[in-house]
């Protein structure tokens, strides 16, 4: 039934769901050198993983090889082995495979990027240098004079932590992935045919809810 749905899928092109999609490590921070990769099986049969890294020597894997049941994710332990200078501004790759259980066949795969800095402060001294752009107008803009104490107490509350969007979005993402999927035979269920996904839509819910994740993350 998977291959009669998904006929697309048999070209290892199948999309893989992993957080986060980079892997940032710090000599001057003992805390940084273990991270954790989550991936997660939004789809409906349960998927074998394999992980796997252009410098195996450097790293060491907690599970790198299992199973993920259907709507199910799993939290695999990442460490830094060699952390010393030598290292620092490599940039390595993990590359996560899944197939379908019982078979060899690679579905798809995904490919998570892991690099070594001195710090953190220095680690931001390497983002793209951004400068000012020249303005068309000559005049200075005349500053507003609305600005009062109730719109900054606004913006303040937004900065403060995630937004109420944010946190509905993720509640709709989770329950569109427990609704039942179409093609799934017929369902014992009497939700109306509006609220029974099709294996599409429950990806785009779950990619959602990646992205929320993260904004979740950093706030």
């Amino acid at each position: 039934m998977f291959h009669s749905q998904m006929p697309t899928f048999s070209d290892g092109k199948l999309p893989v769901f992993v957080f986060p999609t980079a892997l940032i490590f710090y000599s001057n921070d003992q805390s940084s050198h273990k991270q954790v990769l989550t991936i997660y099986n939004p789809y409906e049969i349960s998927l074998r993983f394999k992980v796997l890294c252009t410098s195996p020597k450097k790293y060491s894997v907690v599970e790198s090889e299992g199973t993920i049941k259907p709507k199910c994710c799993v939290d695999i332990v990442v460490r830094h082995n060699e952390v010393n200078r030598s290292h620092e501004g490599f940039q390595d790759k993990f590359r996560i495979q899944v197939s379908e259980s019982g078979h060899k066949k690679v579905l798809g795969n995904k490919d998570i990027t892991s690099v070594l800095y001195p710090s953190k402060e220095k680690s931001q001294q390497k983002d793209d240098r951004f400068e000012s752009l020249a303005s068309s107008q000559r005049s200075t803009p005349e500053p507003r004079q609305d600005y009062d104490h109730k719109h900054a107490k606004e913006i303040s509350s937004i900065n403060s932590g995630p937004s109420l969007l944010i946190i509905i979005a993720a509640v709709i993402c989770i329950c569109a992935l427990t609704l039942p999927t179409l093609g799934e035979g017929e369902p014992n269920t009497r939700l109306p045919s509006y609220l029974v996904l099709t294996v599409n839509q429950k990806l785009i819910a779950a990619y959602v809810l990646g992205l929320v994740t993260m904004v979740l993350l950093k706030t």
